[in-house]
């Protein structure tokens, strides 16, 4: 949730000769969002304050007038006329109070649903073909025979089944079998050791189900609702991703500066719906509605929050370094950035089976969108609590781990070859035929 006291600032917002509201009205039209609400959300707040004003100064009028009552009855003098007075200032001081409720309501609703500022260093673009690439690291694999893609490899071997996941659920779920579920289960470990044992996270095990407080806090309520699972007989949701239950971690707590930086790396399953999405890959584990992934969480101070975005993206890729996948690194454009983020980078691997980079990991600086809407906060001394910076990245997604395996250690004879670094996790398994 953006600040509506910045829009109402007229500084220099970050030296961009703009001020916030201006910057702000050119971040919704880049995002592909009407400019316009920047106008309609400063006129409601002004004809909130304008109520809560004026119903300051009729509280001061039927003070005065009550006091004024007293001594007419002191005095035994008539007081019905300025009873009167007083009850028709009950009256107005109602009705303005009810108006003042609507329009914060009005405020808070259209708050909800305004994306984040994005970064003055965010690229402009309408969409993804405006990414810029930051780096690529590794060369994309070639072979002397025709690579295939990682569901024929995963069917002919049979360690990947989508017909018998489409009988017993429905499209987009898939049964891993042998070696395919054991290299699912060592990504998770190599990947929870990793981050845990030499960079520094905290391991955490999370909930699976959230309530409506925790999806609001993240940012996928309202406006990502449609996309979610929910349970019919109980107020929750399945994870999208363990953003939303280790985010809300610290939800309406206030910690101290002392302890920040707060890191923390956590596996869940996700669940999606993927609404929006229909015809796009529909073959394969690219886009399931249930798929396990390995998410790295930081509360950051302020002043920090974009030392840690670098560090937290770089532990993301040092997974990709180990598993010798070739991968490039790319900063989002403003039409293509997620609804949250302030900056954002996805890593994106290279799949040979389909001749293209593809997203396996997206490490955003949200700065105090979510945290202004979780209501976590860190203060410093003797000064008033602030708002921390959130920041999160896959560390990586696992199933799409699994098949940039499967496409880039592909033999001509259709089997595979395990990663070195996943070979003890495997129990010195080599090679999948």
């Amino acid at each position: 949730m953006i600040d509506i006291r910045l829009l109402e600032n007229d500084s220099d917002y970050r030296e961009t000769g703009k001020s916030p509201a201006e910057f702000y009205r050119e971040v919704l039209k880049n995002r592909k969002d009407d400019s316009s609400k920047v106008d309609r959300l400063l006129g409601l707040n002004k004809e909130r304050k304008e109520a809560i004003t004026e119903v300051e100064g009729l509280k001061a009028e039927q003070k005065k007038a009550s006091q004024e009552i007293g001594k007419l009855k002191k005095a035994g003098e008539d007081a019905s006329g300025a009873m009167e007075a007083v009850a028709k200032l009950k009256e107005q001081i109602k009705s303005l109070e009810e108006k003042s409720e609507i329009k914060q309501n009005e405020v808070n609703q259209l708050l909800a649903e305004l994306p984040n500022f994005c970064h003055p260093s965010v690229p402009v673009g309408q969409d993804e073909e405006s990414n810029e690439i930051v780096k690529t690291v590794g060369e994309p694999n070639s072979f002397t025979f025709k690579a295939k893609e990682h569901h024929e490899i995963g069917e002919n071997l049979g360690i990947l089944d989508f017909e018998r996941a489409g009988k017993v659920t429905g499209a987009r779920f898939a049964y891993l079998k042998g070696p395919l579920a054991r290299l699912e289960r060592a990504l998770m470990q190599f990947m929870l050791d990793t981050h845990s044992e030499k960079n520094g996270y905290t391991e955490m095990l999370p909930p699976f189900l959230v309530n409506d407080s925790s999806m609001f806090g993240t940012g996928q309520l309202p406006k990502f609702g449609d996309d979610s699972f929910k349970t019919e007989k109980f107020p929750y949701y399945l994870v999208p991703t363990a953003e939303v239950p280790v985010t809300n971690y610290y939800r309406d707590e206030i910690l101290s500066e002392e302890e920040l930086p707060q890191r923390f790396v956590a596996y869940t399953p996700c669940f999606r719906s993927e609404a929006g999405s229909h015809g796009k890959d529909t073959k394969g584990l690219i886009r399931q509605h249930q798929f396990n992934k390995v998410e790295l969480m930081v509360f950051a101070h302020p002043e920090k929050s974009y030392e840690e975005h670098e560090r937290l993206t770089s532990n993301a890729e040092m997974i990709l370094e180990a598993l010798e996948l070739p991968y490039r690194r790319m900063s989002l454009c403003t039409g293509d950035i997620g609804f949250g983020a302030a900056k954002c980078f996805d890593l994106e691997v290279h799949l040979p089976g389909q001749g293209k980079y593809r997203e396996i990991s997206s490490c955003s600086n949200f700065e105090d969108f979510q945290a202004r809407r979780a209501n976590i906060r860190f203060k410093s001394g003797k000064n008033k609590p602030q708002f921390v910076h959130t920041l999160n990245g896959s560390g990586l997604a696992i199933g799409r781990t699994s098949l940039a395996i499967l496409e880039n250690y592909q033999n001509e004879d259709g089997s595979v070859r395990v990663p070195k670094v996943l070979q003890s996790y495997m129990g010195g398994l080599d090679i999948i035929k």
